[in-house]
């Protein structure tokens, strides 16, 4: 990230502080509304170059400067969503958002060069689990965004309508037709964390051991799971249906991947698998489970989407599997 101080900003502009306080806010924000970290940083980037691209007098007749950078953010968020569907018809493989590990879990170093700042670390709650993000991703740009504001940070419809360029009743209706679409693809019994992470501890064993019949038993029959490599790690193009199918996947990965290592990890707030290699993270799988069983599974590959997983730990939790 661009040090604002290397853009010509004053070390002792009081008013600094209070502006780049707002930093972490403006990534939970674009990270919801994009699903996709390295966009939320480019965005909160764009964001304060905006802003400290005005005049002082500009920047003093604003009345609430974090208001302000919100709205820009927003409006920002909405364009890059807009633009993200041409792209994505060009993704190789299926998109999946980008997977985030627990706060205590994040690497401090990224691929790029820089250090991660504990601002762009997103506060994990339901909001950001995968299930959730999935199917936002599902939705118009404009009831993304209209719901993460109203919904999610509680922003009026008189300030949606702003942001997204339509009246209030009709961003009231993207909100609704939103809210729909989640409580449609609401899991309708979701175990306790708990019982999640029993669940998920078996199935990574019954995988270290190659227990067909105990992953098949562990997944529900009608179970989908879908990868994300990105063209740039090997991955299922499709989505794979059914349980028996699913196993025979996961199987020959084991099979192909030599010196694999599975560990229970969190993923988007939830209890998930991390896949490593010689210590380096190349699968982050997070799964959605419906009351004793794995409803679907989704494994992010692409190594642009792993970067707070990727260095090096010592000592992971886990071991070798044998399968």
């Amino acid at each position: 990230m661009t040090d604002m101080f290397e853009q010509g900003c004053d070390p002792l502009d009081p008013s600094l502080g209070a502006i780049m306080g707002e930093r972490r806010q403006l990534i939970n924000l674009a990270y919801r509304l994009l699903g996709s970290l390295a966009e939320a940083e480019d965005v909160v980037q764009e964001t304060y170059a905006r802003w400290y691209a005005m005049s002082r007098q500009q920047q003093d007749a604003i009345e609430v400067p974090g208001a302000w950078l919100n709205r820009v953010a927003s409006r920002l968020c909405l364009n890059v969503l807009s633009s993200a569907r041409v792209r994505r018809e060009l993704y190789v493989g299926e998109w999946l958002p980008e997977p985030l590990p627990e706060p205590s879990e994040w690497i401090g170093g990224r691929a790029d060069g820089f250090t991660i700042d504990p601002a762009d670390r997103v506060t994990l709650d339901e909001s950001v689990n995968m299930a959730f993000l999935v199917v936002l991703d599902a939705m118009t740009p404009a009831e993304r965004v209209a719901f993460i504001l109203h919904d999610v940070f509680c922003y009026p419809f008189a300030e949606v309508a702003e942001i997204v360029g339509r009246t209030p009743a009709a961003c009231r209706q993207l909100a609704s037709s939103a809210r729909r679409r989640i409580h449609a693809g609401r899991t309708p019994a979701t175990p306790p964390v708990r019982q999640q992470t029993r669940i998920v501890n078996d199935f990574k064993r019954a995988w270290e051991a190659g227990d067909v019949s105990a992953l098949i038993g562990l997944l529900d029959p009608g179970a989908t799971a879908i990868a994300d490599g990105g063209g740039r790690a090997s991955a299922a193009l499709r989505p794979i249906e059914g349980a028996e199918r699913i196993v025979r996947f996961m199987v020959e990965i084991a099979r192909r991947l030599r010196n694999l290592t599975i560990l229970e990890r969190t993923v988007n707030g939830q209890p998930g698998l991390v896949l490593q290699q010689a210590g380096v993270t190349v699968t982050v799988a997070a799964l959605q489970i419906e009351g004793e069983r794995i409803k679907h599974i989704w494994a992010i590959r692409n190594p642009d989407k792993l970067r707070p997983w990727t260095a090096r730990r010592p000592g992971g939790r886990g071991r070798a599997g044998s399968a």
